[in-house]
């Protein structure tokens, strides 16, 4: 089951997952978990995922929002130098 965070901008979703596999290095956001478990060492299949500890899942969520995060603040630091020449 997939839990979805409520997203305040409408429309928002696609530049979200465009942003999630930038950021993963895959071309679907979909795949953007399993590369960033690959790269971790994370054991995540497509299937049932029980086994995976917290920490595990934690590791995966956390590389994949954390940079999420970061190229959002690059993004933002970008334009306000474009707004102030």
């Amino acid at each position: 089951m997939t839990r979805r965070n409520k997203i305040l901008v409408a429309g928002a979703r696609k530049g979200l997952d465009d942003l999630k596999a930038k950021v993963a290095g895959t071309k679907n956001h979909e795949d953007a978990k399993y590369e960033v478990a690959k790269e971790v060492g994370v054991p995540l299949k497509k299937d049932y995922n029980g086994q995976l500890t917290s920490k595990q899942a934690g590791k995966i969520g956390g590389k994949l929002g954390g940079g999420m995060v970061k190229e959002l603040i690059q993004m933002a630091q970008e334009n306000l130098g474009k707004n102030n020449n």
